[in-house]
């Protein structure tokens, strides 16, 4: 057994400034420093990156040590005595201010960091009045990378943003230029995902949004807590607004998007897409009663998962009353397939979140283009195979430049396989289960399977030698697995994965608040009759687009709650203002003989959340924001899974379907999600349907040439371009500016 296992989950305890402090054995002198309030100066480090050891300003005193040590990388040791302020350690980090400081440009006035910069408050910290050195200047050229600027004067070289580039971003794209007092950061932009992550983590003013610059002081705005409204991470963040004179009429603007850096990042969708509130607002009494008619006259209502938990509970509650069908194609499909996953595991929920994932020291993916889908799963992805050296298989028609350097194996099947695979794929994972089970899996016809699926029998015989000693293991499914025509059985398969193995799983839900949408709404599978939309194409439309009949606030304009991938109930707060009508508004209207639902506010639904589908009668006002000392997120409340009737019997796989000729995979572009990031000044995208080489050839077509794609009676028409790290007949279709 090694030390590393023997001591797993030791307590050690350690004195610190006479003080008792407790913690657990691996953890630093800076861990358990800060768990337990106690401050010690940093520049450089990055909890949610690995020591960087640049700055030396966490430097301490240990009992019977000679010489200062390092607190953010010593391991603590049990019985120690550290001292963590002394005249010796005071002189000792001024000096390193005082070198920070050395030419740095006295440029406060106009630096966008002012107000908030580390060493701004250092140097006032350690009374760094005077300089009385100083060292050649050196010829610097400021860097424009797209929505990213560099400001190398003001550069310290703490080394923050290439850390968290490398070891949780994964692009890789950020490197120090050495040569000395000259050196630099540098970039392959190639390799850039517009993140923004270096700009959060820069302690002064050297990483800036160029979208940013100049335009506001920290001190001026203030900071709106929040939970980001375009993927299924609803990553924690902050809208920093302030109040803007446009025209002789004051306006209030959101300036940025912040966030607790420390132990949270964002996609650049989070940080730049934050600009897409509804402007076309005002209350126009004809419109609303012209909606109430519609709703009142409505056979069903069409709407999508960009909504919040209580929008979904109004929606279901109208549904009730007027006995009006609910109609959300992607959340209908996440609950079929969920209804397959819990008949067989028993539990409402998947076992797995993006903590285990980065915890894993195995992952297998399938059907996900994950950078894309959910960029937050992508970097926990990223930090398991860096931080614990995970093994990762990569399952997918098309491959991804961008985990090409994570995967350890990649597996391509053909489109539409899923079922295949992962009957296959369970085949080879599930362990000691009832005998009808092991039947069913001894009886498949794996030769069968494998040929057309492209999977073969030798990749999936290397997926199980490479789980030897491996001790934390991950399933994630996507998109193609639960949108598929047979996401019931599929669901079971996964299941079978995850009750009769040793792999937790996490099912990546596509939009923001599918998983909450899934559990409040009674879903119907197909709209008939009158249809209202809300925020869907329909002959009435309710919208935050600023398009609709009726127009309602967007996301940024609202307060309410989001089911995240976590399984999480995240609270999310107003940034703007909102002059107009909201879905509330209608429900007033069209429930007001349901006394206990009718309500004035839309938050006070918070409390009136399922409790029989894991919600808790919580109240919006009780629900806490921010990060503890230790990184916790202290949003929202964890759902509670519920037990489910168990029935294990799997339908047989049908015959695989197969696609020849050319295939159009739908595929957002970077950064890109819905009509939200679409409408986001910062946020650049290619609408072009993207194909290979060999697409071109089957399709005849040529680069820049206009198509028509066709697609459930559909036509939209779309400038084609030649994609060369796209192999295959394939081209990624974009939609979310549809």
């Amino acid at each position: 057994m090694s030390q590393r296992t023997l001591h797993r989950g030791k307590e050690v305890s350690i004195m610190i400034d006479g003080r008792e402090c407790k913690g657990k054995y691996g953890q630093t002198v800076l861990d358990i420093a800060r768990a337990n309030s106690i401050y010690i100066p940093t520049m450089c480090y990055l909890p949610k990156a690995s020591p960087i050891a640049s700055c030396r300003m966490c430097v301490v005193d240990v009992d019977g040590i000679e010489g200062f040590v390092l607190s953010c990388q010593e391991k603590a040791v049990d019985g120690t005595s550290i001292h963590t302020t002394s005249d010796e350690l005071f002189k000792y980090r001024q000096n390193i201010v005082k070198l920070y400081n050395v030419n740095h440009p006295l440029q406060c006035g106009v630096c966008d960091k002012s107000g908030e910069c580390d060493l701004q408050n250092k140097t006032l910290e350690f009374r760094v009045d005077s300089q009385e050195f100083s060292a050649v200047e050196q010829n610097r050229e400021n860097k424009k990378w797209g929505i990213l600027g560099y400001d190398p004067y003001l550069c310290i070289m703490c080394e923050k943003c290439v850390h968290t580039c490398n070891e949780v971003i994964g692009s890789s794209a950020l490197y120090i230029k050495p040569g000395g007092y000259k050196s630099v950061i540098d970039i392959d932009i190639d390799k850039c995902e517009q993140c923004g992550d270096c700009i959060s983590v820069c302690p002064v003013g050297a990483m800036i949004s160029n979208g940013y610059k100049y335009s506001a002081n920290a001190w001026e705005s203030r900071q709106v807590p929040a939970s980001c409204a375009h993927c299924s991470a609803a990553c924690p963040l902050y809208y920093e607004v302030k109040e803007v004179r446009r025209e002789n009429m004051q306006e209030t603007q959101i300036t940025r998007v912040k966030n607790d850096f420390e132990f949270a990042s964002l996609c650049g969708a989070g940080r730049f897409g934050f600009d897409f509130e509804n402007k076309n607002e005002g209350r126009c009494e004809e419109s609303f009663n012209k909606a109430i008619d519609a709703v009142k006259n409505a056979d069903t209502i069409k709407f999508n998962s960009y909504i919040t938990n209580e929008e979904a509970l109004i929606l279901q509650l109208l549904k009730e009353k007027m006995n009006t069908s609910l109609v959300n194609e992607d959340a209908y499909n996440f609950t079929k397939f969920m209804k397959g996953y819990s008949s067989v595991t028993g539990e409402s929920l998947y076992s797995g979140d993006m903590q285990s994932i980065a915890a894993s020291d195995y992952i297998v993916m399938i059907g996900t283009r994950i950078t894309m889908d959910n960029p937050m799963v992508k970097y926990s992805v990223n930090m398991a195979v860096k931080k614990n050296r995970a093994e990762f298989v990569y399952m997918h028609p098309i491959d991804d430049e961008a985990l090409k350097d994570k995967y350890t194996q990649f597996i391509k099947y053909e489109v539409g396989s899923e079922e295949g695979v992962l009957a296959l794929l369970a085949s080879y994972l599930v362990k000691d289960t009832p005998e009808d089970i092991k039947e069913y899996f001894d009886d498949l016809d794996i030769g069968y399977l494998s040929a057309e699926s492209s999977v073969g029998e030798e990749e999936l015989e290397l997926i199980v030698q490479r789980l030897a000693r491996k001790k934390r293991m991950t399933l994630i499914v996507g998109e193609d697995v639960f949108g598929h025509e047979r996401a019931v059985n599929i669901g079971r398969l996964v299941g079978m994965i995850d009750k009769y193995s040793d792999f937790d799983v996490v099912v990546v839900p596509s939009q923001t608040n599918t998983l909450g949408v899934s559990l409040i709404c009674d879903l119907n599978e197909k709209a008939q009759g009158n249809i209202v939309g809300y925020n869907e194409a329909a002959p009435f439309i309710i919208s935050c687009d600023g398009e609709g009949d009726l127009n309602t606030p967007a996301l940024s304009q609202q307060e309410g709650t989001f089911t995240n991938i976590d399984k999480r109930v995240l609270n999310t707060n107003a940034a703007l203002p909102f002059d107009g009508y909201c879905l509330n508004d209608l429900a007033e209207v069209l429930l007001k003989d349901e006394k206990k639902n009718a309500v004035k506010n839309t938050i006070e639904y918070t409390s009136c959340l399922p409790e029989d589908k894991g919600f808790k009668s919580i109240d919006f006002d009780d629900l806490d924001s921010g990060f503890t000392n230790t990184g916790e997120d202290k949003r929202g409340y964890a759902l509670t899974s519920y037990k489910c009737e168990i029935d294990e019997e799997i339908e047989e796989v049908e015959d695989l379907a197969a696609y020849d000729g050319t295939v159009i995979y739908r595929c957002e572009p970077l950064n890109q999600f819905n009509t939200n990031t679409a409408k986001a000044s910062l946020l650049e995208a290619d609408t072009c349907l993207r194909g290979s080489e060999s697409f071109a050839r089957a399709a005849k077509i040529s680069s820049e040439d206009m198509v028509n794609i066709i697609y459930k009676n559909n036509t939209t028409q779309k400038k084609f371009k030649i994609d060369k790290t796209i192999k295959g007949t394939v081209a990624l279709y974009p939609t979310f500016e549809n």
